[in-house]
C-alpha cells in the first residue's frame, strides 16, 4: 500500500491503521503544498474500497481498484478548491514525451494525464452540482472533457502522435476554461449539503470516501454544516480533509478528526518524485519549481510586474495597469494572479519590523485577498481590480507616512 507516496513517513501510520482496522471515519491530512496529501487521500479511498480481503498494492486489478485508479469510482467524492492547471500540463508533457519515445512508462504516463484532468472534473460531479444555477453550463463542459478523455482511455488504441497532441491540447484548453470559470475558491454550502445527503445513502459495495481539499478555506457556515456530519459519520463513509494550514482549521473540526502529518519532503525525495512521476531526472529544482515551469508566464516576470506595481505606489504615480496585466498573461490561468499578489505581500513583509507595521501588513493581506476574490469570485476585470488595489495601497501608504518605503523591491 501507498507505493506511489514517495518520501512520506505518514504512509507507515496510514498502512498500520488500515491493516489493524483502527482507521477512523474522519481524518485530516496536514502538510505543505506538493507533499502528496491528495495522492495519499486517493490511495486511501482505493484501499478502503478494495474487494480483496487484504487490500493489495496499486497494481490490484479488482473492479473497484480499477475504477479508483482511473478516478471513475462512484464511491468517491472530491471537492474543494485546487490549482489544477500546472499538474495537468506537466502530466500532458510526460504523456506526450513517453508516447513519442515509445517509452516503457507509457501506460503510467497515460494514467497520469487522465487522472490529472479527472482531479478537476471530479469537483463538478452531479452529486455536488445539484441545485447549482450553472449546472447545465458546467455539465456540458464537463461532459465535453469526459468525452475527449474517453478517446484516450484504456483499452483504446492511441492515435498517431500529431493527432494525439491536438487532442491533448483541446483537453488542456477545456480544462483551463472549466477551472477558470467555475471552480470556486471556497466550497459552497450547497455542495456540503449535497455531499452529506450522498454520504448518508446506503452503499452496497465498499467504503465511500469524501475528500475535501483546502479545508482551511471554508467559511463559517460551511464549517458549521460539515461539523454535523463529522460528529456522527455514517459507518460506510470516510471523510478525509486536506490542508496546508492546520492552524487555520476550526478547533471544533480538529477535535473531530485524527491528524496525519505530512512533512516537507527533502530535496532527494522531491528529485525521486520528479523522476518517478514526471520522468525528468535532469531537473534540479524542487517539485514546486518543476510545476512552475509550465506557467505561461514565468514567476520571474510576475515578480517583475509586482515590483512595477509597487514602484508606482511608492512614487504615488499610477503604473500602466494594462501593460502589467498583458505582461502577466491576463492572469490566465488564475494561479498567475495568486503568485502576483503573493509577491506583493512578500515585498511588504519588512513592515513586520516597523512600528505599527504588523497591523498595516494585515490590512495589506486583506486588500490583496479582496483583489483575488473580486477577480476569481465576482469576475471583475483584472485591470480594474489592480486599479482598485493600487488606490487602497496608496491610501494606506500616505496615511501612514510612506511606511511602504521599506518594500523589498
Amino acid at each position: 500500500m501507498y507505493e506511489n507516496l514517495l518520501g512520506q513517513p505518514a504512509k507507515l501510520a496510514l498502512s498500520s491503521d488500515i491493516k489493524n482496522k483502527t482507521f477512523p471515519g474522519s481524518v485530516l491530512f496536514s502538510g505543505n503544498d506538493a507533499s502528496g496529501k491528495l495522492t495519499a487521500a486517493l490511495e486511501t479511498a482505493r484501499i478502503l474500497s478494495c474487494h480483496e480481503a487484504i487490500p493489495r498494492s496499486f497494481e490490484c486489478t479488482c473492479p473497484s481498484c480499477l475504477r479508483h485508479k482511473s478516478l471513475l469510482s462512484t464511491n468517491l467524492i472530491l471537492c474543494g478548491p485546487r490549482d489544477c492547471f500546472l499538474e495537468i500540463n506537466a502530466a500532458c508533457d510526460t504523456f506526450l514525451r513517453a508516447y513519442s519515445q515509445n517509452a516503457r512508462f507509457i501506460d503510467a504516463a497515460r494514467y497520469l494525464f487522465l487522472r490529472s484532468v479527472r482531479k478537476l472534473t471530479l469537483r463538478f460531479s452531479d452529486v455536488l452540482l445539484e441545485g447549482d444555477k450553472n449546472v447545465n453550463k458546467i455539465g456540458a463542459q464537463v461532459g465535453a472533457v469526459n468525452e475527449m478523455l474517453e478517446e484516450l482511455d484504456f483499452p483504446r488504441k492511441l492515435p498517431p502522435f500529431e493527432e494525439l497532441s491536438k487532442k491533448c491540447e483541446k483537453i488542456k484548453e477545456a480544462a483551463l476554461k472549466l477551472e477558470s470559470e467555475y471552480l470556486y475558491d471556497t466550497i459552497p454550502i450547497a455542495q456540503i449539503r449535497n455531499m452529506e445527503n450522498w454520504a448518508r445513502m446506503k452503499n452496497d459495495e465498499g467504503k465511500k470516501t469524501v475528500i475535501i481539499e483546502n479545508a482551511d478555506r471554508m467559511n463559517e457556515s460551511v464549517r458549521n454544516a460539515l461539523l454535523k456530519i463529522l460528529e456522527e459519520p455514517p459507518s460506510d463513509t470516510v471523510f478525509i480533509l486536506l490542508t496546508s494550514k492546520r492552524n487555520a482549521v476550526m478547533p471544533t473540526i480538529l477535535s473531530r478528526v485524527r491528524t496525519y502529518s505530512f512533512i516537507e519532503r527533502p530535496k532527494q525525495h522531491q528529485d525521486d518524485v520528479i523522476n518517478a512521476v514526471f520522468h525528468k531526472p535532469e531537473f534540479t529544482g524542487s517539485l514546486n519549481d518543476y510545476l512552475m515551469t509550465f506557467l505561461p508566464v514565468s514567476p520571474v516576470v510576475l515578480n517583475q510586474q509586482a515590483a512595477e506595481f509597487m514602484n508606482g505606489v511608492l512614487s504615488a504615480k499610477a503604473p500602466d495597469f494594462g501593460a502589467i496585466v498583458k505582461a502577466s498573461g491576463n492572469f490566465n490561468p488564475r494561479i498567475q494572479l495568486k503568485l502576483f499578489l503573493q509577491y506583493l505581500n512578500k515585498m511588504l513583509r519588512p513592515l513586520m519590523y516597523s512600528q505599527g507595521g504588523a497591523e498595516i501588513l494585515s490590512q495589506v493581506s486583506a486588500k490583496t485577498l479582496e483583489c483575488w476574490t473580486n477577480v476569481t469570485g465576482y469576475n471583475q476585470n483584472p485591470q480594474g481590480a489592480l486599479e482598485n488595489l493600487f488606490r487602497e495601497f496608496l491610501k494606506l501608504n500616505m496615511t501612514n507616512g510612506n511606511i511602504f518605503k521599506c518594500a523589498d523591491l
